[in-house]
């Protein structure tokens, strides 16, 4: 969308992705019908200019504006906004980056070079770290569960119709669980993490709106205490809702400790009901684990083995002293995306890490980057989305990251003065 906007500034630019999946990334790459936006269509505009752009063309398709939408139906209208914007896309990896007299110059995965007046880093989210308690898990342990090699172990999961493991119980769980079942899995599949809680349904509920003034700001505890109030006057979805105006304020009122103790002792309650799923996948989800197929558990996995045709865990379950030894036909990791970014594996953020480029925000999280989105230490580089998560924290969903994509766009043809 960044390359999109500047098209729009009649600026030109080059989209350097290394698959083919321009303007769709990770998550609207699916192929899968079962896979739902976790966002009403009429919410889910890739221009905050145009509220109502992607809504319009779900429409014209027979779908609801109200509805959610299939994601690679979203990945097909991204990928359309790429193709009618006229942006060059180069079918190769961007592996390093150095700056030059008039801005950097970039090292393809080919060889080739490229030279320009500004970069963005548009990552996104990256491939989860590999847990060390799977260490001796062997093949049947999925680290990653968006690469092909979990396509493959769905499918012979299937074919053999023995249990799965699935590590965490977020919205990866949920699209694993999605996948297994659309694929005519008919084992058992335990999904365990450390409460055990799953994301909530949407539902429709009456807005109500606050001043940015209203809620506390500069202590969490205060903050929750508020919110929870609120959510018992006019339920806690209009609640959790009304902070999304002022979500980045509120982050950034809160000083370091006050933000390390909501990631520590808050963050698994606000992911739960601010992400929520479509109603209609949270009855598939019920219905799962009303039927005995699917278990939510909280607990960890203490212990993993390589059994050849199996993985056996080891699993001691919340509350309890001694822990159970269970067999899986595959085991996947589902507790989400990188999250310290000093550990990625990308060769291009790794470079520019250790190069002092870039460097870590004060969480560690992502880059540390500045109102303008602009990275700190660096000329004419900027970042967005995931890899911005301590400037913004609420910043990797479409409503909040296309308004990014439109600042920055708007703040690289100041830079470029046009």
């Amino acid at each position: 969308m960044v390359a999109a906007q500047l098209a729009r500034r009649g600026i030109a630019s080059i989209l350097i992705e290394g698959t083919d999946r321009a303007g769709k990334g990770t998550a609207y790459s699916t192929t899968e019908a079962a896979h739902l936006l976790n966002v009403r269509a009429d919410g889910m505009s890739a221009w905050p200019d145009r509220p109502d752009d992607f809504a319009e063309r779900f429409e014209s398709e027979g779908g609801d504006r109200r509805g959610f939408a299939e994601r690679r139906l979203f990945g097909r209208y991204l990928r359309r906004i790429v193709d009618d914007s006229g942006v060059e896309t180069i079918l190769s990896s961007a592996v390093s980056a150095s700056p030059g007299e008039q801005g950097w110059r970039i090292e393809l995965s080919d060889g080739s070079t490229i030279e320009a007046n500004a970069l963005v880093l548009a990552n996104g989210n990256q491939p989860p770290e590999p847990l060390r308690v799977a260490a001796g898990a062997g093949p049947r342990f999925i680290n990653n569960p968006w690469a092909d090699e979990a396509k493959t172990a769905v499918h012979s999961a299937v074919e053999s119709g023995g249990d799965v493991l699935l590590l965490g119980t977020g919205l990866t769980m949920i699209d694993m669980v999605l996948s297994l079942s659309a694929a005519g899995h008919r084992g058992g599949i335990m999904a365990l993490s450390r409460r055990g809680l799953i994301p909530r349904a949407h539902a429709d509920f009456t807005p109500a709106p606050v001043e940015r003034e209203e809620p506390p700001h500069a202590d969490v505890h205060s903050l929750w205490r508020w919110l929870r109030r609120r959510s018992g006057e006019v339920g806690w979805r209009a609640a959790v809702d009304s902070l999304r105006p002022h979500s980045h304020s509120l982050w950034q009122s809160l000083d370091h400790h006050q933000q390390n103790r909501f990631l520590r002792h808050a963050r698994p309650w606000w992911d739960v009901h601010r992400h929520r799923i479509a109603p209609e996948v949270a009855r598939q989800i019920h219905d799962l684990v009303a039927a005995g197929q699917l278990e939510i558990a909280a607990g960890r996995v203490v212990a993993m083995k390589d059994e050849g045709d199996d993985v056996t865990a080891t699993i001691r379950r919340r509350g309890r002293e001694t822990a159970e030894e269970r067999r899986f036909a595959f085991a996947f990791n589902c507790t989400g995306p990188l999250g310290t970014i000093e550990r990625t594996r990308d060769p291009l953020l790794k470079g520019l890490l250790d190069a002092g480029q870039i460097r870590p925000d004060h969480l560690g999280m992502g880059l540390e980057v500045d109102e303008h989105s602009r990275v700190a230490g660096s000329n004419r580089l900027w970042a967005l989305g995931p890899l911005t998560k301590g400037r913004y924290w609420e910043i990797v969903a479409v409503p909040d990251i296309r308004g990014q994509a439109a600042d920055v766009a708007a703040d690289i043809a100041t830079e470029l003065g046009r």
